[in-house]
């Protein structure tokens, strides 16, 4: 057996033997809901104690840096410096989560503590933070502590950058990483988060589309007004507020306006997309084939395009309706965009656009603190290759390169604030229940990517691609 070999089945046995379960029980545990202000002490917690200790014991030194924007929320920054001309590998995490939706959750689960059950579907590890993003920083982890156990050292230097608001759309990282570009500096970032788009083989994703939310809001007066007696006299703000939406985006969800969407899609990632079979699986849901942008593939619509979505619209008392015409309405909508296309220009284009169309009264503001911008490494880059023949080499399986992933991340900070080719490997699936009550992962996708991290640490010991190398 070879030492690489010897570090992944000690990585599998870590799973097998419950090391893992009760590594993650701890980390779930502590409720890192980033949104409410009450969980301040938990964020700084998940830090301070549970990642702190974790990354000394691998030989990591740790500091935790205030957050300009968003206080509540530092950063975490852990380096292992073995030598200093060594290349250097980034690994990033998030420790927080969206709120933990108490009293929704299947089989009365707590979302805060991790239940490993038996279902139809079969085994799932259930709780709040499992799928994203804890679960995923804690593989990688483990991963990382296999190679230096059987090695005794990496081989290369490591730097780990663990935030707390990115559910929030990462208040401060930019500012943070911008000001710190020196101290986070490296060759080749290596992360996990989002969902494999089958639970059948890897993939690889070279960077991420963007997420701008919007606010749209249309008032015109205080106060409702019986509909018998005012309807027909009182414009009621939530029908000229749809009829609005619907010249952004048509009734089979098509984009209308040119400039909230891409010319078109570039060679390379069409061709890159053809390889992609999207499909839904046994916990998803069906796919509409008529929805989205007409002519594309399902890969093309997620993958190398624009949606416009409406998250939700609200007019009235949702949950106790009156017989009145409201005197509001508003809607929160959110633009996914790709590389090909200025975000930048996506609010004032909408604010003209209304305009010109008679609906003026709509404001629209964005509905996040900050903005996750899109990105892509090229799929040319020799870390992508390098990385395919390790992940091929550990599982035996042939590997998915998506040019970017669907959702968001903050991958535009890492590749181009930054400066560094970019490459995440996700250990959780598209049937996850992420964001939702009942979220989980499946045990055999961790211990297959406990398998496949370890071989890439390890395989970076060996030596670096030469283009990955700083200048």
């Amino acid at each position: 057996m070879t030492k690489r070999s010897a570090a992944i089945e000690a990585a599998a046995k870590s799973f097998g033997d419950g090391s893992f379960q009760k590594d993650l029980t701890e980390l779930v545990a502590v409720k890192t809901s980033s949104r409410e202000e009450e969980h301040r002490s938990d964020l700084m917690r998940y830090l301070d104690t549970e990642m702190r200790e974790r990354f000394e014991a691998m030989g990591f030194t740790v500091d935790i840096h205030p957050n300009d924007i968003l206080d509540r929320a530092p950063f975490l920054v852990a380096k292992r410096i073995e030598d200093p001309s060594l290349p250097t590998l980034f690994c990033y995490g998030h420790g927080d989560t969206v709120p933990g939706e108490e009293g929704r959750w299947s089989e009365d689960r707590d979302p805060w503590t991790l239940d490993v059950a038996q279902t139809q579907s079969g085994p799932r590890w259930y709780g709040r933070g499992t799928a994203d993003n804890k679960a995923q920083h804690a593989i990688n982890m483990e991963a990382m502590r296999h190679v230096i156990d059987t090695r005794g050292r990496l081989g290369y230097n490591a730097t780990f950058l663990i935030e707390m608001a990115e559910e929030m759309g990462s208040p401060g990282l930019y500012e943070f990483c911008r000001d710190n570009r020196d101290m986070l500096a490296a060759d080749l970032l290596i992360a996990s988060d989002g969902p494999r788009f089958s639970t059948d083989a890897p993939d690889i994703k070279l960077g991420t589309r963007g997420g701008l939310n919007l606010r749209f809001r249309l008032e015109y007066r205080e106060g409702g007004h019986h509909s018998g007696n005012w309807g027909g006299l009182l414009a009621n703000p939530a029908i000229v507020l749809m009829h609005a939406l619907t010249t952004l985006v048509s009734r089979t969800g098509e984009i209308l306006h040119p400039g909230l969407k891409p010319a078109h899609i570039k060679n390379s990632v069409r061709d890159a997309l053809a390889k992609v079979t999207v499909t839904s699986g046994p916990d998803d849901p069906e796919i509409d084939p008529w929805w989205g942008e007409p002519g594309l593939s399902a890969a093309e619509k997620v993958f190398g395009w624009n949606t416009f979505e409406v998250l939700s619209f609200i007019a009235g008392d949702p949950e106790n309706p009156q017989n009145a015409v409201p005197p509001l309405a508003e809607a929160i909508c959110q633009i996914r965009f790709v590389v090909d296309t200025d975000p930048d220009t996506f609010l004032p284009l909408i604010r003209q656009h209304l305009k010109d169309n008679g609906f003026d009264g709509i404001t629209v503001e964005p509905a996040r603190m900050s903005m996750l911008r899109a990105s892509r490494l090229d799929p040319e880059h020799p870390a992508v290759a390098w990385a395919v023949t390790s992940v091929e080499k550990t599982t035996g399986k042939p590997v998915t390169v998506i040019p970017n992933a669907g959702g968001s991340l903050p991958n535009d900070i890492f590749l181009n604030t930054i400066g560094m080719p970019t490459l995440w490997v996700p250990h959780s699936y598209t049937g996850c229940s992420q964001h939702a009550p009942n979220e989980h992962v499946l045990p055999h996708l961790m211990k297959e990517g406990l398998e496949m991290m370890t071989g890439l640490f390890w395989d970076l010991g060996d030596g670096f691609p030469k283009e990955q190398r700083s200048s």
